[in-house]
């Protein structure tokens, strides 16, 4: 930021910028951008950067270059649907419940009864991950761009809410109903809770109690594939830190809705956002403090959760 200071305070005919973003917190990412347009009214620029996501805040054409040849040239508008979000979600629900159902049959079967050895396995795998994309595709986010309504919004009660909130909470009530209609109207979700009951009684019946749990992995799989996606268009951006600082949440909601309660999972989900939304509004930006406090709180007076079941 300094080094661009310095070169806007000259007078310049035209400004060579080369990769000013590379490395930077997307936070800081954005006022470089900010920054860029607004010195694109007064001085030609010639850009060289790696995030698309800036370019097409202000360039008027764009050059993309692979291995040092021209690939494609055009307007800069022209990238502004870069992938079809269908397409994101179905590739993405797709891989995340072929590796879930690779973990669950390689890792997790042999550990059912062993509580504590799943949890280090699938903490250490979470962690190996994502040291081994770290490796191969390096720290730096990558920033992407969905439809272009996404960035568009909505007016409700005189508040503008960006499109791709919506996708993301019709894509949560959508899933969660399919999850409640599986579980409770299907064969497999009847082996399902049963066998969570009682795992050697159904066993003894006969039913094979492993595809039926090789099935929640592969579902949960997609769900967290579908989450992926979805969460890289609410940040803008894919990084193999991401999912590492939603995973806080996901234990938070999980202790206070209560183990067991795919209700209460959902209804503690909704109370979390909601607090820690308000808290950052109200309490000067204290929401991830007062979010880590409430399962401590609940835990005290509920050791449960609010709708978990009691030993």
């Amino acid at each position: 930021m300094v080094s661009l200071a310095r070169a806007l305070l000259n007078t310049n005919k035209i400004l060579l910028v080369d990769e000013p973003t590379k490395g930077l917190a997307p936070k800081i990412v954005a006022e470089v951008a900010e920054t860029l347009a607004e010195a694109a009214k007064t001085v030609p620029i010639l850009l060289v950067e790696q995030n698309l996501h800036v370019v097409r805040q202000f360039a008027a054409g764009a050059v993309v270059l692979s291995g040092g040849r021209v690939v494609h040239t055009g307007s800069a508008l022209e990238f502004l649907d870069d992938a079809d979000l269908t397409q994101r979600l179905l590739v993405g629900a797709a891989a995340g419940a072929a590796f879930a159902a690779f973990t669950e049959f390689v890792l997790i079967r042999r550990l059912y009864q062993r509580h504590i050895e799943q949890v280090l396995i699938t903490v250490g795998l979470s962690l190996a991950a994502v040291a081994l994309f770290d490796g191969i595709w390096g720290t730096d986010p990558v920033f992407i761009q969905g439809p272009a309504w996404f960035k568009e919004t909505t007016e409700i009660l005189g508040a503008r809410v960006p499109n791709d909130r919506f996708v993301c909470i019709i894509a949560a009530v959508l899933v969660l109903l399919a999850l409640v209609y599986f579980l409770k109207n299907t064969r497999y979700g009847m082996i399902i809770r049963a066998g969570v009951e009682n795992r050697s009684m159904v066993t003894a019946l006969g039913i094979d109690v492993r595809k039926a749990f090789t099935l929640v992995f592969t579902i949960g799989g997609a769900a967290a594939g579908l989450g992926g996606v979805l969460a890289s268009h609410y940040f803008g951006y894919v990084s193999p830190m991401l999912g590492g600082s939603l995973l806080i949440f996901a234990f938070i909601v999980t202790v206070i809705g209560g183990l067991g309660s795919l209700t209460g999972a959902a209804l503690a989900a909704v109370a979390v956002a909601l607090l820690q939304q308000f808290a950052n509004f109200y309490l000067g930006g204290t929401g991830d403090f007062v979010v880590v406090l409430a399962p401590a709180l609940v835990l005290l007076f509920r050791p449960s959760g609010l709708l978990g079941r009691t030993s």
